[in-house]
C-alpha cells in the first residue's frame, strides 16, 4: 500500500464538495479519477499531496490520511508548468543530483588509489576500495551509466529536441513549461505519480509516446483526464465522484460506463420497488389503523415502515443535451472531389505551402477524420474545401459546384444538393456582441422566441444565460450554441473543426451520439481520439509536407502505424546487428594460438546463438502479453491484469538481461 484515505470530507463557503471519501492505493495501481466539472476532482488531489486541507470530523467519520513511510508523491497540477533561470538540460539533471555526487566522489577515490602513496599503503588502499565498490555499486543500482540516456529519451519523448536543452526555462512557452514539469516528474519516478489533464498541452506523438512510457511505469498512477481514450489505454480502474461521494470500478473508462449505467439502472428499479412498498404500506396503515379489528395488523406495518432502510434514489444521468442532425434532400454518391491541391498559410511574399498536392475524394454518407500536429494546416484545410460553397452556405445547391478556390491550385469540386453546417472551435462565426437566443433568432426569422428558446434547451442553454452576449459565455456553452445552429440548417454534409474541444465527458458522449446516428457526411478534425475511434471511418494525416489516408478508421490508422514504426525499429535492430557482426569479423583473429582458446571461441559462438533465440522468443511473449492488455476481459480482470503485467515486467527485464549478454559476448568476439 501506497497511500490511504478515510472519510476525507470538504466544505468551501458552506458548500459540501467532498462527503467522506475513502480511498486505498496500491503499487502498480492505474487509476483514473473522472466526474463532471466542479465535483471536487482537483481538490481532492490537492488533499492527497497536502496542498489543502480536510474537515476534521468527529467519531465514526474521523478523517484519516496514511501515506506509506518512505513513498514518495509527484504532482502535476493542471496548467502547472515549470519557470526556472535554468537550463532545461540543467533541471533535468538536478533529478539525478544524488547519484551526480556519488559519481564524483567514485572520480575522486580513483584518483587517491592512482596515487603510489596510496597504492603502497596495502591497509589504505583495501578501505578506498572498498569504499570505492560501495560507491560503484550504489551507484549502479541508481541507474547512473543510464543517466544521459534517460534523460534523453524523456525530453525527446516530451518532444524537446537537443537544440533546446540549452534555452532557459523562463522563455518558453506555457505549454512547454507544463510539458518539461511532467519531463522531470517522469524522471524523478515516484511510487505515486498524479497528473491532472496531463494531454492538454501534448499533440498525438506525444501522447501515444507518453501512453507507452506510463504503461511500464513501475509505481503507481493516479490521473485526472477528459482524454477517455488515454484513460482507456491506461486505467485498469475508475474512481468517480458523483453528488461528493466517490466509487469505484474496476476496469477502463469504458467498462466504467457500461457498468455505471448497469448499476444506475438495477438500484433505480430497487428504488422504485421501495417506493412502491413503501405507498402499499402506507396506504394500509392510513385504511386500517383507526378500525379495531385490523389496527394491530396496520401497527405491524408501520413498525416494519419505521425499521425501513430507505434507498437514496439515484441520479441517472444530470439532464443531457438533445442533439441531432438531419437534412431533408439526399446528395449523389460522389459528394466531393478535390485534386492536387497545394494547403497554404499567409499571404504574398509569406505565402508558406505546408502540403502540395494535395487531393481527397468523399462518397456520401462517409465520416472523414483529419489530423496532425497543430499548426499543420488542418483547419486551412477545412476552410479550402469551403471555399467554393462560400457563395451557398445555408442552401442547396442545385448544380456541381467547380472552383479552384482561392488558397491554392488544384480542383475542388462539390456535387449538387450538396448544403454545408460547419462548426468553428473558437465560435467565430459567432457576433461577440449578440445574445445567444439573437444568433438563432436573426438566422430564423419566421421561428417564435418559444422555439428559439426550445431549441436552445434541447443543448441546455436555458434561463438567463440564452439572454448573454456570446462573447462572454464559456467555451462549451459556445460549441452548444454552434450545435444548435447547425440542427436548424439540416445541412446533408458537416464540416468541423474540433466539435469536442471545450465539452466535459457527458457533453462529449452526446455529440458522439449525435454523429454516429447522422447519415450524411461528416469531414472533421480533432484531436479527440475517441472521438476518432467512435466516429471516422478513414484517417487522413497531414505530416510536414504531405498527407496520407489510412483506412479502417482510428484504430486501423494506429495499427499501420505501429506496424511501420516495428518494422523500422526491426530494419535499425538488424542494421546495428549487421554492422556489429561485421566489426567482429573484420576485427576477428583467423587463428587461434591454443585448443582453449578456440574451445572458448566456439562455446561463445554457441551461447551467442542461444541468446537470439531466447531473445526472439521473449520479443514474441512480450508481444502476446501486450496484446492480451488490450483486450477488455483482461482489463475488466484486476488480478490478472496485475498478474500479466507483472509478467511483461520480468520478461522485459529478461530480454534486457539476455541483450547485454549478448552485446558484451559479440564485443568480445571482435
Amino acid at each position: 500500500m501506497i497511500l490511504s484515505l478515510e472519510n476525507i470530507s470538504k466544505i468551501y463557503n458552506g458548500k459540501t464538495v467532498l462527503d467522506n471519501i475513502s480511498l486505498t492505493i496500491e503499487n502498480n495501481d492505474r487509476i483514473g479519477l473522472v466526474g463532471d466539472n466542479g465535483c471536487g476532482k482537483s481538490t481532492l488531489l490537492r488533499i492527497i499531496t497536502g496542498k489543502e486541507d480536510y474537515e476534521y470530523q468527529p467519531e465514526p467519520n474521523t478523517p484519516s490520511l496514511v501515506l506509506t513511510k518512505s513513498a514518495s508523491v509527484g504532482y502535476l497540477e493542471q496548467n502547472s508548468g515549470l519557470d526556472r533561470s535554468s537550463t532545461v538540460i540543467q533541471e533535468m539533471t538536478s533529478v539525478f543530483s544524488d547519484l551526480l555526487e556519488t559519481e564524483k566522489k567514485m572520480r575522486e577515490l580513483e584518483q587517491l588509489m592512482s596515487q603510489p602513496s596510496v597504492h603502497d599503503d596495502e591497509k589504505r588502499f583495501k578501505e578506498i576500495s572498498a569504499e570505492y565498490d560501495r560507491k560503484t555499486a550504489e551507484f549502479e543500482a541508481g541507474g547512473g551509466y543510464m543517466i544521459n540516456v534517460r534523460i534523453k529519451t524523456v525530453l525527446f519523448g516530451m518532444g524537446f529536441k537537443e537544440d533546446t536543452y540549452n534555452r532557459v526555462i523562463s522563455t518558453l512557452s506555457g505549454g512547454e513549461k507544463t510539458r518539461l514539469a511532467m519531463a522531470k516528474l517522469l524522471l524523478e519516478s515516484p511510487d505515486l505519480l498524479i497528473l491532472d489533464e496531463p494531454t492538454n498541452h501534448l499533440d498525438f506523438d506525444t501522447i501515444m509516446w507518453l501512453e507507452g512510457y506510463l504503461s511500464d511505469y513501475k509505481g503507481a498512477l493516479l490521473i485526472v483526464s477528459h482524454d477517455r481514450y488515454f484513460l482507456d489505454k491506461l486505467c485498469t480502474s475508475i474512481c468517480h465522484i458523483e453528488r461528493c461521494r466517490l466509487r469505484r470500478w474496476k476496469g477502463n473508462y469504458t467498462r466504467f460506463t457500461q457498468l455505471k449505467e448497469e448499476d444506475d439502472i438495477r438500484r433505480l428499479k430497487e428504488y422504485e420497488a421501495q417506493q412502491e412498498e413503501i405507498a402499499k404500506l402506507q396506504e394500509y396503515i392510513d385504511k386500517n389503523l383507526v378500525r379495531a379489528s385490523t389496527t394491530n395488523m396496520a401497527k405491524s406495518r408501520m413498525k416494519k415502515l419505521e425499521s425501513m432502510e430507505l434507498l437514496e434514489k439515484p441520479v441517472i444521468s444530470h439532464k443531457r443535451a438533445k442533439i441531432r442532425f438531419e437534412y431533408d434532400i439526399t446528395p449523389p454518391q460522389e459528394v466531393l472531389s478535390a485534386e492536387n491541391m497545394d494547403i497554404s498559410v499567409g499571404e504574398g511574399s509569406g505565402r508558406k505551402t505546408l502540403v502540395s498536392g494535395f487531393s481527397l475524394n468523399v462518397r456520401r454518407g462517409e465520416k472523414v477524420g483529419i489530423v496532425g500536429a497543430n499548426g499543420i494546416g488542418k483547419s486551412t484545410l477545412l476552410k479550402m474545401l469551403m471555399s467554393p460553397m462560400s457563395a451557398y452556405r445555408g442552401r442547396y445547391v442545385n448544380e456541381e459546384v467547380d472552383s479552384s478556390g482561392q488558397y491554392s491550385k488544384g480542383k475542388i469540386r462539390w456535387a449538387k444538393n450538396v448544403k454545408i453546417a460547419y462548426f468553428d472551435q473558437e465560435g467565430a462565426e459567432l457576433s461577440p456582441q449578440k445574445s445567444c437566443i439573437d444568433e438563432i433568432h436573426d438566422r430564423h426569422r419566421t421561428m417564435s422566441e418559444t422555439q428559439v428558446r426550445s431549441i436552445l434547451g434541447q443543448v441546455m442553454l436555458t434561463g438567463e444565460n440564452v439572454f448573454k452576449p456570446t462573447g462572454v459565455i464559456s467555451g462549451g456553452e459556445r460549441a452548444k450554441l454552434c450545435f444548435a445552429i447547425m440542427m436548424l440548417e439540416r445541412a446533408n454534409v458537416l464540416i468541423m473543426d474540433e466539435p469536442t474541444n471545450h465539452l466535459d465527458m457527458s457533453a462529449k458522449e452526446v455529440i458522439e451520439e449525435a454523429l454516429s446516428a447522422f447519415e450524411g457526411t461528416i469531414i472533421f478534425v480533432s484531436h479527440d481520439r475517441y472521438l476518432l475511434d467512435k466516429i471516422a471511418d478513414r484517417i487522413v494525416e497531414i505530416t510536414p509536407g504531405k498527407a496520407e489516408e489510412f483506412g479502417g478508421g482510428f484504430e486501423g490508422y494506429m495499427t499501420q502505424k505501429r506496424s511501420r514504426m516495428e518494422a523500422e525499429q526491426e530494419r535499425d535492430a538488424e542494421r546495428r546487428r549487421q554492422e556489429s557482426l561485421q566489426s567482429a569479423k573484420e576485427k576477428q583473429v583467423n587463428t587461434y594460438r591454443s585448443k582453449e582458446q578456440r574451445a572458448k571461441a566456439a562455446k561463445r559462438r554457441e551461447r551467442i546463438r542461444e541468446l537470439e533465440g531466447l531473445i526472439d522468443e521473449c520479443e514474441v511473449r512480450i508481444a502476446g502479453l501486450q496484446e492480451d492488455l488490450c483486450n477488455d476481459e483482461v482489463c475488466a480482470d484486476y488480478e490478472l491484469m496485475k498478474e500479466k503485467c507483472d509478467e511483461l515486467e520480468k520478461l522485459k527485464a529478461l530480454s534486457g538481461e539476455y541483450t547485454d549478454e549478448w552485446v558484451e559476448l559479440m564485443e568480445s568476439e571482435a
